[in-house]
């Protein structure tokens, strides 16, 4: 894996998962795709706009989901819609995003960049939820290295964290960088990151944060209808799916 490194791996499979795509069917003309958040998300639109600009794709409609993705959709001239537009009518063909961690599940975990909220409504309401991941992505367990973030209402704070910390949680308010005070999200709410010293049953623990009160969503995505396509990288440098 040393021939390439991390930022040309999510080159490379974010690119090669558009064309695989294009060319299994799976993203076509016409299409209402769901356009994801993130540094492996970011290549995956941009190559779906050369795609349309070599006249390979035509009519697509993009639901995003955050500020960075809507301002780099109109930077390529991808045409952005909410995902209440009548054209779109709250369901979506096809939604493509990145992860910051995958287990031999598929099962994800996602919001690093803190749009993880409007990440999870874009997925779970398409017919097919195509993931595009980094090696260093692909874990055995989900939520003991990196920190599943949690999306809270402000005013919850303390009793959001109590409630996560009674279940085995190490709970971090998320700070902003070049900004003093907490991150603020594009829904206008803070960000608990929680790790676990041992493993956690993330289907389990999907409902169960979700349950506590002041917590708007959490980073586990393991409900999809149907569980997403991984694209990744092997050792050779070839890009997989499974």
């Amino acid at each position: 894996m040393s021939q390439l490194s991390q930022s040309e791996q999510k080159e490379k499979v974010a690119s090669t998962a558009i064309d695989k795509l294009i060319q299994d069917k799976m993203i076509f003309s016409g299409m209402k795709i769901g356009l994801g958040t993130g540094s492996t998300a970011v290549p995956a639109v941009k190559h779906l706009s050369k795609r349309i600009n070599d006249g390979t794709l035509k009519d697509i409609k993009a639901v995003v989901t955050s500020f960075q993705t809507k301002n780099l959709c109109e930077e390529l001239g991808i045409p952005v819609y909410s995902l209440n537009d009548k054209v779109i009518g709250g369901h979506l063909d096809l939604a493509i995003d990145g992860a910051d961690e995958v287990d031999p599940n598929n099962n994800v975990i996602k919001g690093g960049g803190a749009a993880l909220l409007l990440e999870k409504i874009v997925a779970y309401n398409s017919d097919q939820f195509v993931v595009v991941a980094d090696a260093t992505k692909i874990v055995d367990t989900l939520g003991t290295k990196f920190r599943l973030p949690v999306e809270i209402v402000p005013e919850a704070r303390r009793s959001v964290t109590m409630a996560l910390e009674a279940m085995g949680a190490d709970c971090l308010l998320r700070e902003g960088v070049r900004k003093c005070g907490p991150v603020i999200t594009d829904n206008g709410n803070q960000i608990i990151d929680c790790v676990w010293q041992n493993p956690v049953d993330p289907f389990e623990f999907e409902e169960k944060i979700n349950k506590i009160v002041g917590v708007v969503e959490n980073g586990f995505f393991t409900r999809n209808a149907k569980k997403p396509i991984v694209f990744t990288i092997d050792a050779d440098c070839n890009v997989i799916s499974r």
